[in-house]
């Protein structure tokens, strides 16, 4: 008896198998936990940040000077995660925007760091201040990202029915 001990595959089953890869490789949609999950880093950030200071026992100038460098910061990791992306995708980033976006995240990082520095609060709030104002720039960093990806994948799935 003479056993076949190789799958054969006709040419058809080989373009199906390869137009699958290809959807796959585009198809970045993120997940809806993953969504959700994001979702509520950015909300649970910024609202334990905003309550914190609501609730703190500081000069209102100082609560706007931590206020302003929150919304500084996810500003501009917004923009930075955006530049990024945009360089990745071959899209015309000019150096200029890029440079600055960059230069923006570190500052607000900087003031931050030198406001909780020179505060006079306990350690734990500083720390506080400091790990809340890092979930809010991850969160909103990813909620930008997810977006992004749905976009692309509606707009190639789009493509594909056309």
């Amino acid at each position: 008896m003479d056993y076949q001990t190789t799958a054969s595959t006709n040419e058809g089953t080989k373009k199906q198998t390869k137009t699958n890869k290809l959807k796959n490789k585009f198809n970045m949609k993120p997940t809806s936990a993953y969504i959700g999950a994001t979702w509520g880093v950015v909300i649970i950030g910024l609202l334990s940040y905003c309550i914190g200071l609501w609730n703190a026992n500081m000069e209102l100038n100082e609560k706007g000077y931590y206020f302003a460098i929150l919304l500084m910061g996810i500003y501009a990791v917004i923009s930075l995660q955006k530049a990024i992306r945009d360089k990745a995708e071959n899209i015309k980033v000019s150096d200029i925007y890029y440079g600055i976006s960059w230069v923006i995240v570190i500052t607000s990082l900087l003031l931050l760091i030198i406001g909780l520095r020179n505060a006079d609060l306990l350690l734990s709030e500083k720390g506080f201040y400091a790990i809340s104002f890092l979930l809010s720039l991850f969160g909103a960093i990813t909620v930008q990202k997810n977006i992004r990806d749905i976009d692309f994948t509606n707009a190639k799935n789009e493509e594909e029915n056309s």
